[in-house]
């Protein structure tokens, strides 16, 4: 069986400890989505943002080109047959006109630009090379034609009839060169006849996407994040950091890098490091702007604050748990002392008292307790007066039972003999009855059993008188038993069973032994007759003698057969006064005779007073 103190301990566990735990994880993990939800739907904002940003650039060098397209700028050096105009750097301004003149300051002044050039079409071009150069550039050599006409990129630009294709840095560094400069390669047509006359190629710097990143770069609330620009195969284009250009996002994102269409947001593993990876597509570009923001620096604040809550938390259940164990050690040292208590209280220790302490439900407890052995005492007392009266009301009906009937008896023997003019023996008897009365209608309960035995002489010679050579007797009782106490009129009922039915209708003379020892804190008397004995049906009828309860009446079948003054009276008078474990025993057996054990405690008449005490307990 469990005890208290660890049913409360299991007690405070499951219902302050788990649920307090479950509600910091759930917490916990409720702000970790909540925060991830919200930076998700920001970056979102923040990259479709950007990528309108970054879409703009470019659309502005689309608008610069097709400004040179439509105003046959382009065209004008491409169709030019003197080698000397067809070099627009080498092209002396006054040779322009004032829209050629526009467009090509607009080129020079452009900040982004870096290098442009033509791949001439027409058939007249001058010198070995197809190529027209708009500006120059150092270490800079560009791709053949006949290289750049079985290129991918050739047949992807001539698919496009004219509309710009840009190439990011390090895509094809053949054909755009190993700076990082973005490339757009386009058709320049003939306004006219919409004949496909040449090839331009313009790169320019990265210096607009620096300004654009530089604000992010030093925000303190966003330097954790970083930005790349990445082709479909995962290429790091352009990276805000500075360090990872021309490598494959793959490479720090292996797992679950997935370039889709619009735009995504999850949470995984960036160069061994969590992190929110967010990815938004450029659809005018086939280019995807990607940002990666550490999980640490979102979560910064969040886990600082659980740090200090579960700080906080611990201290306090620690706190609780102290003072648990000492309420609860408390409690249960009370109940456990109680309970002690109350197991000395079931040995029949009546006298034990709680101490009480405090104003609070454990001085009640043990007020209670104190004032529940109190009244107990109170009531065993009162039931202990009750049962003396009882006993002693009960031991008035049983002599009162046994006097009248002994008396009529010995009355109606005197008048035989009376009838018979035995004068003589009518004084015997009269003086033996004369004996008999004057110990009968003494006050005392108990007499020396010496007294009982003059008491029982008295009765056996009456009774010589009436039954002539009917019976002999014999008495040999010590000393040491003759000193001892017994309840008078105790004997003599079951001698007078023995004469009336032990020795009914036998043929020879009956005997009776009256003899006595002591067995330790004991005293028993054996009354034995060699008479006709009793069977074993009606032996079972005297077993309400070892009854421990002597208010249980005899069975119908005893009450025929009970003998002389009352056997059952006299077992019950014993047992009253006695207590269990004294009374009257039977042995018998037809034709044997019968034997009957009369066992009450020793002592003497000084020690009545204390016998009565140690009933009284019983």
């Amino acid at each position: 069986m469990m005890n208290l103190r660890k049913k409360l301990f299991i007690a405070f566990i499951a219902l302050i400890i788990i649920p307090l735990f479950s509600l910091g994880t759930a917490t916990f993990y409720i702000s970790t989505y909540l925060i991830e939800k919200q930076y998700k739907q920001q970056s979102e904002l923040t990259l479709k943002a950007v990528s309108q940003n970054i879409q703009f650039i470019f659309k502005e060098m689309n608008k610069v080109t097709d400004n040179g397209i439509v105003n046959s700028f382009f065209q004008s050096a491409l169709n030019a047959k003197d080698p000397k105009k067809q070099n627009i750097t080498d092209l002396d301004r006054l040779n322009m006109n004032e829209t050629q003149r526009n467009f090509r300051n607009l080129l020079y002044n452009h900040p982004s630009i870096s290098y442009a050039f033509l791949y001439n079409f027409n058939q007249y071009a001058f010198s070995n090379s197809n190529i027209v150069s708009i500006f120059t550039k150092e270490n800079f050599k560009a791709l053949p034609f006949e290289e750049f006409n079985n290129h991918p990129m050739y047949r992807e630009t001539m698919e496009r009839n004219g509309s710009p294709l840009w190439i990011g840095p390090n895509e094809f560094p053949e054909l755009t060169g190993t700076e990082p400069v973005f490339t757009q390669i386009r058709v320049v047509k003939d306004l006219w006849t919409l004949k496909n006359m040449g090839i331009l190629v313009v790169q320019i710097k990265n210096w607009e996407l620096e300004k654009i990143f530089n604000s992010f770069r030093y925000n303190d609330n966003l330097k954790q994040i970083r930005f790349f620009l990445v082709n479909k195969h995962g290429l790091i284009l352009y990276d805000s950091s500075q360090q990872d250009d021309g490598q494959y996002l793959q490479k720090y994102i292996p797992a679950n890098l997935n370039l889709a269409p619009g735009y995504q947001s999850y949470r995984g593993n960036f160069n061994n490091s969590e992190s929110v990876i967010s990815v938004n597509e450029m659809p005018d570009l086939n280019w995807y702007l990607v940002s990666v923001t550490s999980w640490k620096s979102l979560s910064e604040d969040i886990t600082l604050f659980i740090k200090w809550i579960g700080t906080i938390t611990t201290v306090s259940l620690l706190a609780a748990f102290l003072f648990f164990l000492l309420f609860m050690n408390r409690i249960t040292r009370s109940i456990i002392r109680i309970v002690r208590f109350m197991r000395r209280v079931e040995t029949g220790d009546l006298q034990v008292r709680v101490n009480e302490k405090g104003n609070d439900e454990l001085h009640l407890l043990a007020k209670g307790f104190n004032s529940l052995i109190d009244r107990v005492n109170q009531l065993l007392e009162q039931v202990k007066l009750e049962q003396n009266h009882k006993n002693k009301a009960e031991m008035r009906v049983l002599q009162a039972q046994i006097k009248p009937h002994f008396l009529f008896n010995t009355l109606e023997s005197i008048n035989v003999l009376a009838i018979q003019n035995k004068g003589r023996i009518v004084s015997q008897m009269v003086h033996r009855l004369g004996n008999i009365l004057r110990i009968s209608i003494q006050d005392k309960e108990e007499i020396t059993i010496k007294q009982e035995i003059e008491h029982l002489r008295s009765y056996l010679e009456i009774q010589k008188f009436r039954f002539e050579d009917l019976f002999d007797y014999e008495i040999s009782i010590p000393d040491e038993v003759m000193r001892c106490t017994i309840l008078k009129l105790t004997l003599q009922p079951l001698v007078e069973n023995c004469i009336q039915h032990g020795f009914e209708g036998i043929q020879y003379k009956g005997f009776i032994h009256i003899k006595g020892r002591l067995d330790g804190n004991k005293v028993v008397i054996f009354v034995e007759d060699n008479g006709i004995g009793i069977s074993g049906e009606q032996l079972k009828n005297f077993r309400y003698l070892q009854s421990d309860d002597p208010s249980k009446d005899a069975p119908a079948e005893a009450n025929a057969e009970r003998r002389g003054l009352g056997v059952r009276s006299v077992a019950d008078r014993i047992r009253i006064q006695y207590g269990p474990g004294y009374g009257l025993f039977i042995c018998s057996e037809v034709n044997q005779g019968t034997i009957i054990q009369c066992i009450i405690p020793r002592y003497g008449l000084g020690d009545i007073n204390e016998s009565e005490s140690d009933v009284g307990r019983r």
